[in-house]
């Protein structure tokens, strides 16, 4: 006897004003007022409706046709979105933490800077009870969440469960994948360029092409992946990334350069760190390093809260992710130093008095601060010009004299410089 055909479903089409109705009473009971009710969108077709800035935490969207709709910046904490159609849609700052995005349709859709934070993206059949069979495949559609093509740069999707995902070609710039599972994921020429991988189970993955310069792989499991012709370079690993500091006489270093600082040079000597990999220090917390020249050498993850850095030579020098809160870096030369996710709140980046009249401005011409946050930090004078500061945070921060030429501002916050 031959197996019934997959039973197709009808999406019932809702206007603006439908669609404006039903979330105003979600919003309703999210606010304790009369006449709430959760927001039911179970086999709608919502194609091309505007839903930006909504709160739509733990909505139910289950195979709902969410073509090229507006999400920019709603809340979907929650949400169930399984099986739901998204293709082309714009979630750019949408919150999607814990969301249930099994077997959704991600097709080119936009999810710049988003949260999917534990997130569900595996595959997913969508399904209903039978007598006979037990379950019934409702549509014949392959469930398994297919994502060619989406943007997801700068999102988060921290622990995350993207396993069998299909995103070809698609793009995880400074993507933030720690702890993620991405087993047998299909990430064949994917740019993952400057992504947080670290601690992610990539095991089986394809990766195949892609782009993962600059990508942390820290504690990564690449077991059995396939990285045929993908560009790795810059990818920090397990391994040192140059010269290791566990080599290095660093106390000795250390003591001598700040008996060179506490003489004003009479004594000690300046320490030189370039090219080296400092990871393994964990914490150079409040320490004096006034002038050190580290040019090139990879800081990543450090805590570095209150350290004197005024001086310093830090062109090229990978800072992502450092705690520099409170840090002195007047005068300091990081032009080109990666400083993308790093908390820098309340740091001194303005100009070192150098001699009467004579100031030297912080330089960090061409550097990378993406999603970095400078709130309250002193910028006055320094020099910004060509850096990328997409979506990093100046709120609070003195811009007075700030140099911004041609620096990439995209999604940022809190910088008005005329």
């Amino acid at each position: 006897m031959a197996e019934p055909a997959p039973q197709l479903i009808s999406h019932r089409p809702l206007t603006q004003a439908e669609a404006d109705v039903i979330c105003l009473r979600h919003d309703r009971l999210w606010s304790s007022r009369m006449g709430g009710a959760r927001a039911v969108f179970t086999w709608k077709d919502l194609t091309g409706l505007d839903l930006s800035g909504r709160n739509l935490c733990d909505a139910d969207f289950t195979g709902a046709i969410l073509a090229r709709c507006n999400f920019t910046g709603a809340r979907l904490d929650n949400a169930n979105l399984f099986g739901a159609d998204l293709q082309g849609a714009v979630l750019r700052d949408a919150s999607l933490r814990r969301a249930d995005l099994r077997g959704a349709c991600l097709r080119g859709a936009d999810l710049s800077g988003a949260d999917l934070f534990e997130a569900d993206l595996r595959e997913g059949t969508i399904a209903a009870a039978d007598r006979e069979r037990g379950l019934r495949v409702l549509e014949p559609t392959d469930r398994g969440v297919a994502a060619h093509g989406v943007v997801l740069a700068g999102a988060n999707l921290e622990r995350s469960r993207l396993s069998g995902v299909v995103a070809l070609k698609a793009d995880f710039t400074d993507a933030v994948l720690k702890d993620a599972k991405l087993i047998r994921a299909n990430l064949k020429q994917a740019s993952m360029a400057g992504a947080n991988l670290s601690g992610a189970d990539l095991s089986g993955a394809d990766l195949t092409g892609a782009d993962l310069r600059d990508a942390v792989l820290m504690g990564a499991k690449t077991i059995s992946w396939t990285i045929q012709n993908a560009n790795l370079a810059g990818a920090l690993t397990d391994e040192p990334a140059g010269k290791d500091v566990q080599e290095m006489p660093f106390d000795d270093m250390l003591r001598a350069h700040a008996l060179w600082c506490e003489t004003g040079g009479r004594a000690g000597k300046p320490s030189t760190f370039d090219g080296a990999d400092l990871r393994s220090l964990k914490s150079i917390k409040s320490l004096n390093l006034t002038a050190l020249s580290a040019r090139g050498a990879v800081f990543y993850g450090l805590d570095m809260s209150g350290a004197q850095l005024q001086g310093a030579r830090l062109e090229g020098a990978d800072l992502r992710t450092c705690n520099l809160r409170q840090a002195d870096l007047r005068g300091a030369k990081l032009s080109g130093a990666k400083l993308s996710g790093s908390d820098l709140r309340d740091s001194q980046l303005g100009p070192l008095m150098i001699g009467p009249n004579r100031t030297l401005a912080t330089d960090m011409t061409g550097a990378q601060l993406k999603g970095a946050d400078l709130g309250r930090a002193d910028l006055r004078q320094a020099i910004l010009a060509g850096a990328d500061l997409t979506r990093a945070n100046f709120n609070g921060a003195l811009l007075k004299g700030l140099d911004v030429t041609d620096a990439i501002r995209d999604g940022v916050r809190g910088l008005e410089v005329l």
